[in-house]
């Protein structure tokens, strides 16, 4: 037997339309965490391509600090 068979059609209609609005207000929420993964996604891929081109000009600024010193230390050896 079948548990709502023992309600009346009107308990089980409004059981079944909170139950929709249920499933709506998840389905809701499932979209919008889709959208907010999206954009984290795309926020973390922008912050990585900013983190690789700050890692490459750091380097490029420590090669150009060592060849300075190197200049420069080899301007004290011949004066």
């Amino acid at each position: 037997m079948n548990p709502s068979d023992s309600l009346p059609p009107d308990t089980v209609q409004l059981e079944l339309e909170a139950l929709g609005r249920q499933v709506d207000r998840l389905l809701d929420t499932v979209r919008r965490l889709s959208e907010e993964n999206r954009s984290l996604r795309h926020s973390q891929e922008q912050l990585s391509g900013e983190r690789a081109n700050l890692l490459a000009r750091n380097e490029q600024a420590r090669s150009r600090v060592e060849a300075m010193i190197q200049r420069l230390k080899s301007l004290e050896g011949n004066g």
